[in-house]
């Protein structure tokens, strides 16, 4: 596997400013960290910024160090802005995406703009949440603000984000609320802000709250999820917009979405990786992400002719069929791309879903039943590959197909490939006004094991909207179609492709409040594969350049931890399994500044036998910060959400230590309804 090389020499000399603070028009300062070539206030230079809530003097201190300074030495001004509520800035940070982080952003981007060291064009980069609102901030229209790059990023944050998929709630809603719960009981460094680091910390933790409690109070798809979703109105972006996504990461679907759906300048990129930037991400390949980066800024921001906008608008990474594990450090497989999405080079190749298994010919129409233990899905524990060494990846997938409707094809007689969303529609009924329905396809080698290549999920009281879900009428007939996750795979001669269709999927998906029997119809149930013939332009692709970075400072290790890992774990007595996620970062100190920082977290899914009531998922985590003879701070948080058939019930807490001694403490107890959920 090809590691990212560290490097040490640019072509221009720069400096670092550790922390400047940005005045707001309300009076609110934000803190910022920059890397700026030494001649900028000379030669003002291009400005690229980095807007997210993580904290540059250690949550994102090394990725930021192994990033930014590289731009500048390349002739940028790089900025990473801590937003409102965040790191040493000001405020209180409410909830994701507010309109008040946008238009904190526009002052941002302006007072960036106005600095004697900047030319005034202005880009913006981010992964994930950074992803998220460099789009948001896009549609919003800055002046000048140029061109962005968004990584694992969404358009729609209703059906594309850790809280709901297909309508379906997710259990990274609780997972993701629990990680911003610990993360906004941050205390500021005095160093930075001096003796009001406590007053901000005190009006941190009294205004903290679990987010979980508003995200499960929007059920469907309402006009809290259409604010910041861009793909309510994709004319509003102006600007040239790089997507880049990965295979094993949460955010590859909208990739193709803003590729299709955009107008301005669009390029995108799809890699084997999880949720990393691609210099870092495993699977690999790791490709060079700031080399990519560049060549984009130079192009649009710089007016440099790097070849970038010459190159097909949307390159993927076609996978080929792999054995089934939960880790891959490297995913074999090829460069492919289109100069158009949709693609005239993708023919529809349609399956009937027969009794026998999967044909070209429908057979006669018959009617099988699935009622899948509330466990199934157990062999997927992860939604998204955090793109670390981890065994977050599917395992084989046989023990889940055993607990669902399987339709297998024959053995291909020559390689299959596919590009796109793949499609099921099924003509089915249940037995209760509330299912879901979870189908998998998957790559079924000779030898027998099952390796997942795409999934989707449908909350089958949202089948005609998600906005406005209606409960089944237990008996009839619907049709329905499952819209599965994108995907580049080529299924290798002599395998099978297989359609598992089940009635759970934990613990990615919280279960219906009830077991469910599924009636599947037969010779009038359909699979759409995607399929793009071989061409020869993709032997024509080049690698994408190597990985490479700039050097992180040095950390000293106080306290080992250890790596992030999932265990799954059965009570045969009882017939209660446990999903444990946890991670340790162990306690560490920045020698640049003496700061010093711990993590611990532990996610527990648990679910007994046939009993979707007894769904539980429990949090815990303390967080530590301090400088010895100056600061000592802890943090204690848990949650815990759990329902029965007519509401979602959650309990958290929070305490707050000084040099041990108890400074805040507070609890919540929630009660919300279910809403076809």
């Amino acid at each position: 596997m090809q590691l990212s090389t560290v490097v040490s020499e640019f072509p221009r000399a720069f400096h670092e400013v550790e922390v400047v603070f940005i005045p707001l028009s309300d009076g609110t300062n934000l803190s910022a960290r920059y890397w700026i070539p030494d001649d900028a206030d000379d030669h003002p230079v291009p400005a690229i910024l980095e807007y997210i809530p993580y904290c540059t003097r250690d949550a994102t201190a090394a990725r930021d160090e192994a990033m930014h300074p590289y731009f500048a030495g390349h002739g940028y001004a790089a900025i990473r802005v801590d937003m409102r509520g965040s790191g040493e800035s000001d405020g209180i940070m409410q909830d994701e995406y507010l309109r008040q982080e946008q238009n904190d952003a526009l002052e941002v981007i302006a007072w960036i703009a106005a600095q004697p060291w900047c030319d005034g064009n202005v880009g913006m980069m981010g992964k994930s949440w950074g992803g998220f609102n460099g789009l948001q901030v896009a549609a919003q229209r800055p002046p000048a603000l140029k061109c962005i790059i968004s990584v694992y990023s969404t358009d729609d944050r209703y059906a594309d984000d850790v809280h709901y998929m297909g309508g379906c709630l997710i259990n990274n809603n609780p997972s993701w609320a629990f990680v911003m719960f610990g993360n906004n009981a941050r205390p500021p460094d005095p160093a930075l802000v001096g003796e009001r680091w406590r007053e901000l910390w005190m009006a941190r933790l009294e205004a903290n709250r679990p987010w979980l409690i508003d995200w499960l109070t929007h059920q469907t798809r309402d006009a809290y999820w259409k604010h910041g979703s861009v793909c309510e109105n994709y004319a509003e972006i102006d600007i040239p917009v790089y997507a880049i996504g990965g295979w094993a990461d949460g955010y590859s679907n909208p990739v193709p979405r803003l590729v299709a759906g955009l107008n301005s300048p669009t390029k995108a990129l799809i890699g084997p990786w999880g949720h990393q930037y691609m210099h870092q991400a495993m699977p690999g390949p790791m490709m060079g992400y700031m080399t990519e980066a560049l060549r984009w800024w130079d192009y649009w921001l710089k007016g440099e002719d790097t070849g970038v906008m010459d190159e097909p608008r949307y390159r993927v990474w076609m996978q080929d069929s792999i054995e089934p594990r939960r880790h891959y450090d490297y995913r074999p497989g090829r460069w492919v791309a289109e100069d158009s999405w949709p693609s005239a080079t993708i023919s529809p190749c349609e399956y009937a879903l027969n009794k026998q298994g999967l044909a070209q010919t429908a057979t006669t129409p018959e009617r099988l039943s699935v009622k899948s233990p509330v466990d199934t899905g157990i062999c997927s524990p992860a939604w998204l590959n955090h793109g670390e060494v981890e065994p977050s990846e599917p395992g084989d997938q046989r023990a889940d197909d055993m607990r669902s409707l399987c339709f297998d094809g024959e053995p291909l007689s020559e390689a299959l490939e596919i590009f796109g969303a793949p499609e099921v529609t099924l003509e089915l009924d249940v037995d209760q006004p509330q299912a879901i329905v979870a189908v998998r396809l998957c790559d079924i080698s000779p030898d027998g094991a099952s390796t997942r290549v795409s999934y989707g999920l449908l909350n089958l009281s949202h089948r005609d909207s998600h906005e406005s879900p209606e409960p089944l009428v237990p008996g009839q007939r619907y049709r329905v179609t499952v819209l599965l996750n994108d995907i580049a795979h080529r299924f290798a001669q002599g395998h099978r492709v297989r359609v598992a269709v089940a009635t759970s999927q934990w613990p990615i998906a919280w279960p219906s409040p009830a077991m469910v029997t599924l009636g599947l119809h037969t010779g009038i149930s359909t699979l759409r594969l995607p399929e793009r013939a071989r061409q020869a332009s993709d032997e024509l692709l080049s690698d994408l350049p190597p990985p490479e970075h700039s050097a992180p400072h040095e950390t000293v290790t106080l306290r080992p931890g250890h790596a992030y890992s999932i265990n799954i774990v059965e009570d045969i007595a009882t017939g209660e399994i446990v999903v444990t996620d946890a991670s340790d970062t162990g306690r560490v100190r920045f020698v640049r500044n003496g700061w010093e920082t711990a993590k611990a977290s532990k996610m527990e899914r648990s679910i007994v036998g046939n009993d979707p009531l007894s769904a539980r998922t429990t949090l815990t985590g303390q967080l530590e910060w301090g400088r010895v003879g100056q600061i000592e701070t802890r943090v204690d948080v848990s949650c815990v959400l759990w329902a029965d058939a007519e509401q979602f019930h959650i309990r958290a807490t929070l305490d707050a230590f000084e040099d041990d001694r108890s400074v805040f403490t507070k609890s919540w107890l929630e009660s919300i309804s279910r809403n076809g959920v």
